[in-house]
């Protein structure tokens, strides 16, 4: 059957005006509640939004949409972001991932459909509908989290949620027939599906809603089974807030659990060898430092291949034998000044992705370690994986940039040539754009990697509006990706910057250490420091710079807002944590103690207290232009520490400038996945508050 379809693409949401003084905001009732902590009182004026669920909660919450459609429509008529975005992001391209027999691929029906799942035997068939997530339900808005497809290729289980939670639940279909089985399994959050025999493994936690999340449990369950009848493999009952991974290898061979315990900062590794003559999980290696980071690849004869942080910075790759497991071997050295991203085992080569000051490289090795191709890639673009079967000859990857889309490529692993899958068209000449690396000093003399992208005819030796956005935690690696949204921002005159601040793993495990915990600030200090590089070197003005970032990204917006509000123009935090104070609180907070602190102990306390944006809002001071971006079922990140920002900014007689606040109805952390219009409308937006408050005052 040939289906005409619109591949999935990502659009980024982490990512008029009128003075706010004529804005009329919904009242906000104050109903102050004080905390003590250490002898320090800590008020909180809108503890009352905390019941999200409550009608007056929703009352206020629809009342603010109204305020935030109502004033962003002056300056869509002006910038008309979402036809223009809309026009950037129709990129045709496809984008198959292999796993077993077939090539599996998302994408949308059409413009106001969630993507669904296709399949296809060969690259070149067309695709087929395996799964259309508006057959699970026409009530829920259905987000696919992943699949798993079983060793003899029969069966595809996939994990769903529901209007944007980070509760799933697990269904199983036959690929050749599309009929799905009846095993059905829920309460599964922060889990894969890893296939074993007739049956796979999987993780959930008790019903908690936005309270505290805790008690994780690895199951296994066996098809045609009801789940109540689901074996457990573990749990720790001495330590309700471990949270656990897990795997199996590409043969079945090996089950392999990491445990991870963030209060303590120790990680825990386990496997069963089912060729033993008594299969169980037993340890492999334990009592891992945060900082020795140890993740089994996969399995290569009787050892276990690992990619390994433990006394480098950079990563390496080691050898396990499970029946001495002290015992390492490295495989692939540490390279000094290149850091180690990614590793794919073929049956005799080894496929690696480093980066090198921003530039990323892709390098073949044999099982002995030694190099046999290398492919460069040029400055700002990034590779998104490497796809196939252990046993293929030829494996796709894809690279894009922030303004040119993802291009496939075929690797042929005998010859190492590389051809597009196909070509990548778009309707607007990515060509026009020029990509610059720079390194700026941060408060302490640290070298920060810094992107700048602008128009090749933009004079940017004068002021010009920009956006400067970062990530900075947690490790996360924050790689270049096509947004259509910043094409868009480029092509009206604007520069976009992207700090690699700490926090981030962009420079191995040593420059995320110095951006977590005690040394957080070292983050909202390097993203500050950006700023006040972009305005000394006439690259823009406080009245031409503009901030964003989403989750962690959204907390460093919030920080350095109400740090150093006179660097910028306006702010657009999105699902962000601002309230640091009673984070730890809901949901998976009280698991990232580790990258904040925690007001359990007084240090961690005065730590949070001193950079936690809601309780550092000054009543005289008038703040940027704010868009504060959430959604109202995020159970990441509640949408109340939002909600809370908003009404203490908006009920201050000093801010003059609008704050505004958008919430995504039905939808989770990643905002509006329900549908392509609806994504395009968030970032759309996003834009026009941006380019008008940048623009027009």
């Amino acid at each position: 059957m040939k289906t005409n379809i619109i591949i999935a693409i990502s659009i980024f949401i982490f990512p008029i005006f009128i003075n706010s003084q004529t804005l009329q905001y919904p009242t906000t009732a104050k109903e102050s509640v004080i905390d003590t902590f250490y002898n320090t009182p800590v008020e909180d004026e809108y503890r009352w939004l905390e019941n999200i669920k409550s009608e007056k909660t929703k009352n206020w919450v629809n009342k603010q949409n109204e305020l935030t459609k109502k004033t962003l429509k002056k300056a869509a008529f002006k910038y008309n972001s979402y036809v223009v975005i809309d026009k950037y992001s129709n990129v045709q391209y496809s984008n198959p991932q292999k796993y077993g027999e077939y090539y599996f691929t998302y994408a949308y029906y059409n413009t106001v459909s969630v993507p669904a799942l296709f399949y296809q035997k060969a690259l070149m068939d067309n695709p087929s509908l395996l799964v259309d997530p508006s057959f699970i339900s026409t009530k829920d808005n259905i987000s696919f989290k992943g699949y798993a497809i079983s060793k003899d290729s029969k069966l595809l289980a996939y994990q769903f949620s529901r209007n944007g939670s980070d509760w799933g639940e697990i269904k199983v279909v036959n690929i050749k027939t599309g009929i799905h089985k009846n095993d059905y399994i829920k309460n599964v959050k922060f889990s894969n599906i890893a296939w074993k025999d007739d049956g796979f493994y999987y993780s959930r936690y008790p019903e908690q809603g936005i309270g505290a999340t805790s008690g994780q449990e690895v199951y296994y369950h066996k098809l045609n089974t009801e789940q109540n009848k689901d074996h457990l493999v573990f749990k720790r009952k001495s330590n309700p807030d471990a949270s656990f991974s897990f795997f199996t290898t590409y043969d079945e061979r090996f089950f392999i659990l990491k445990e991870i315990n963030e209060q303590r900062g120790i990680v825990n590794i386990f496997y069963i060898d089912f060729n033993s003559q008594i299969p169980a999980l037993r340890p492999l290696i334990t009592r891992l430092g945060f900082d020795e980071s140890v993740d089994i690849i996969d399995s290569h004869g009787d050892e276990l291949i690992a990619e390994s942080f433990k006394n480098v910075n950079n990563g390496m790759v080691v050898k396990i034998n499970p029946s001495n497991p002290r015992q390492w071997s490295v495989l692939i050295p540490e390279y000094e000044s290149a850091l180690l991203l990614n590793v794919m085992l073929l049956e005799d080569k080894i496929l690696t992705l480093y980066q090198s000051n921003q530039k990323q490289q892709i390098i073949i090795f044999d099982y002995q370690g030694e190099v046999l191709h290398a492919i460069n890639l040029p400055l700002g673009f990034s590779v998104h994986g490497f796809n196939g079967e252990k046993t293929d000859k030829k494996i796709l990857f894809s690279y894009s940039g922030y303004t040119q889309p993802k291009i496939v490529y075929i690797l042929n692993t005998e010859t190492y040539e590389i051809k597009p899958l196909r070509a990548t068209v778009v309707n607007f000449d990515y060509s026009q754009f020029a990509t610059k690396e720079i390194e700026y000093e941060s408060f302490d003399s640290t070298k920060v990697p810094l992107f700048m992208i602008y128009k090749k005819d933009l004079d940017i030796t004068k002021p010009n509006p920009t956006l400067l956005k970062a990530y900075g935690g947690f490790g996360i690696i924050s790689s270049p990706s096509f947004d259509p949204g910043i094409v868009h921002f480029l092509k009206e005159g604007g520069i976009f910057v992207f700090a690699n601040i700490r926090g981030g793993g962009d420079k191995g495990t040593e420059w995320a250490n110095q951006g977590r915990g005690i040394y957080k600030q070292n983050s909202f200090n390097d993203f500050i420091a950006a700023a006040e590089y972009l305005i000394k070197n006439n690259y823009t003005t406080p009245g031409k710079l503009a901030i964003t970032g989403a989750s962690n990204g959204g907390l460093v917006v919030g920080v350095a807002m109400t740090q150093r509000p006179d660097l910028f123009k306006v702010a657009v935090p999105v699902v962000a944590p601002f309230d640091m104070i009673r984070f730890e609180k809901f949901t998976i907070g009280h698991f990232h103690a580790d990258e904040y602190g925690s007001v359990k102990d007084s240090a961690g306390f005065k730590r949070l207290l001193a950079y936690s944006p809601l309780h550092n809002i000054k009543e005289n001071i008038n703040y940027p232009a704010t868009l504060i971006m959430t959604s109202d079922n995020d159970d990441r990140v509640p949408p109340l520490h939002s909600y809370k920002f908003a009404a203490k900014l908006q009920n201050r007689n000093a801010q003059k400038n609008p704050v505004l606040l958008r919430v995504e109805k039905n939808a989770g952390h990643y905002g509006a996945t329900s549908s392509f219009k609806k994504q395009l409308k968030e970032e759309a937006d996003m834009y026009d508050f941006i380019l008008y408050n940048l623009t027009e005052n």
